[in-house]
């Protein structure tokens, strides 16, 4: 797997991505398209650039860990290990299949590259603080990427694990806030409020950077700048867009979790510059 930090390259791969996830969404018939788009550049910009993984060394104990807390976007989970060489891209058409590798939410024993099993919202961020715990205990220098959906964070245990992560000065953690400001029941602000957002995970002892989420160099200027905090998690606040390089996807609560059709895919897949094949 080639590492690198050119935007052209780094943009290619996600569209790349986002082709695999709306085609195993499209097979499995069900699957969760807007917020696995919105994080696309986000996995990318970790995977390809900034985490210390191999497929040849996956189990090496010093390896960079990722936690993809917000469960239900597993597809750009399993599209960027499957681009990273973990397993053959082949494998994406069984997600959601009976004995698949590929379940509906990441499962660690079944899935290679996954470190954690996730998809009961909410409890992510608890698992990267004891990834991180660990780490110091066995005196390893590796990061813990953790990535959060914005409806997430209306769960009370994120913030019990906020608090945790700032008093254990854990500054080997960096999560990712997907703030795409949509959840499955409409918007976010509808729902349940979490502004003012910034001000909060200050708050909670947190560092804070607030960036666009689809743009390759504010996210990995970000990933270095959180490397710089020795003291402190780090919390990057990432605007992003639901459904992201699908037009008639982007910004609506309706492909939180519906699968496009034959036509939609289609559609999608033209977009993507992939024609009606893939």
């Amino acid at each position: 797997m080639k590492r690198t930090e050119d935007a052209g390259e780094l943009r290619e791969i996600a569209r790349r991505i986002r082709i695999e996830i709306l085609k195993m969404i499209h097979t499995a018939g069900s699957g969760h398209p807007g917020g696995s788009l919105s994080a696309v550049e986000i996995l990318v910009s970790l995977y390809f650039s900034k985490m210390n993984h191999s497929t040849k060394y996956a189990k090496r104990d010093e390896r960079d860990k990722f936690v993809l807390s917000k469960g239900h976007a597993a597809p750009v989970l399993y599209a960027t290990l499957a681009e990273c060489g973990y397993f053959s891209k082949s494998e994406l058409a069984s997600l959601r299949q009976m004995d698949s590798m590929l379940s509906g939410h990441p499962y660690a024993p079944s899935t290679p590259g996954v470190e954690i099993t996730t998809g009961s919202l909410g409890q992510g961020l608890s698992q990267a603080n004891g990834l991180a715990l660990a780490n110091r205990l066995n005196g390893y220098g590796s990061y813990v990427y953790c990535l959060l959906g914005d409806g997430e964070t209306q769960e009370g245990q994120v913030w019990e694990a906020a608090m945790t992560a700032a008093h254990y000065k854990l500054g080997s953690l960096i999560a990712f806030l997907d703030n795409n400001d949509l959840q499955i029941d409409g918007f976010v602000k509808d729902v349940m409020g979490i502004e003012p957002i910034g001000e909060k995970w200050k708050a909670f002892g947190w560092h804070v950077q607030e960036i666009d989420g689809h743009d390759f160099g504010q996210i990995l200027q970000a990933i270095e700048n959180a490397k710089m905090v020795k003291d402190q998690p780090s919390m990057v606040w990432c605007h992003t867009v639901k459904g992201k390089g699908v037009s008639f996807m982007e910004r609506l609560a309706k492909w939180h979790g519906t699968a496009p059709n034959a036509d939609e895919l289609k559609k999608a897949l033209a977009e993507l510059g992939a024609g009606g094949n893939g």
